[in-house]
């Protein structure tokens, strides 16, 4: 009786292991495969916000009101603003591009009648992310502002100039300021042309923050100003405004930011 009671209880002991063992897949040598999840649930997009024009409380020239880093921006939503202005979106610049300008075609007239008119030309490298009529048009504007140089600058594609504003990437800029050593992050005066550094024109300096556009107007200024005769000048003491001539792409030095020859002066000057 004893015999038979043993020999049940092996025999659904080797069932029970046979059971389990029918239901255990091996587990396989090497790597673990992936595993499929399903699908995480969407999230809807909310809508863009409207663009909005900007009110009397984003012209305080004192306060940074922009939301966000220019160069993060996408080129359909409206540009960002900082000191009260808007600020022009970045782009990508290459180190280096093709060498050669292309002149700025046409020409612009001074406004005003009176006072020395001097004759300038505005060219862009080829290969650079700018359009030469936009850049050609806002060079013009800084120069003729009435805080500008007090001249009268005439632009145009031909003939005898004074001196070329030439938008130029990096590397270009390394050889054209020759002498000079640039290390392709400034801007020079080489004798004949303005050579405005394009990562300097696409985002500024360090000084101005994130007003680019501030920036633009202070390094056209600066180094047309060594076209006119100026040297640099140091800053003369710390809060004052800085002299256009101090080399504010590199320190203020303790001084306020300031892009203007004149920047009291009013628009009767060039009437």
């Amino acid at each position: 009786m004893r015999l038979i009671a043993v020999g049940i209880a092996s025999t659904i002991a080797v069932g029970f292991v046979t059971l389990l063992s029918g239901h255990l897949d091996p587990v396989p040598a090497g790597p673990v495969p992936a595993v499929a999840l399903p699908p995480a649930p969407v999230t809807p997009t909310p809508p863009p916000r409207p663009s909005r024009t900007p009110g009397p409380a984003d012209t305080n020239t004192g306060t940074n009101t922009d939301a966000g880093d220019p160069a993060l921006a996408p080129a359909d939503k409206p540009l960002l603003l900082a000191n009260g202005r808007q600020q022009p979106l970045r782009v990508k610049v290459p180190r280096r591009a093709k060498g050669r300008y292309a002149v700025a075609p046409g020409g612009a007239r001074p406004p005003g009648r009176k006072g020395k008119v001097i004759r300038y030309a505005v060219e862009v490298e080829r290969g650079l992310p700018f359009d030469v009529a936009e850049f050609a048009s806002e060079v013009h504007r800084i120069l003729n502002d009435p805080r500008g140089w007090g001249f009268r600058f005439r632009r145009v594609a031909r003939g005898p100039v004074s001196f070329r504003v030439s938008l130029t990437s990096p590397r270009t800029a390394d050889r054209r300021c020759l002498p000079l050593r640039v290390v392709s992050v400034l801007s020079c005066w080489n004798g004949e042309r303005a050579v405005i550094n394009a990562d300097r024109w696409n985002t500024g300096a360090w000084g101005y923050g994130r007003d680019v556009a501030s920036y633009r107007e202070y390094v056209v200024n600066h180094e047309v100003g060594h076209a006119l005769g100026h040297g640099h000048v140091p800053c003369p003491g710390p809060g004052r405004r800085a002299p256009l001539m101090l080399q504010q792409t590199k320190s203020l030095s303790g001084c306020r930011p300031n892009p203007w020859p004149f920047p009291g002066a009013r628009s009767s000057r060039t009437s």
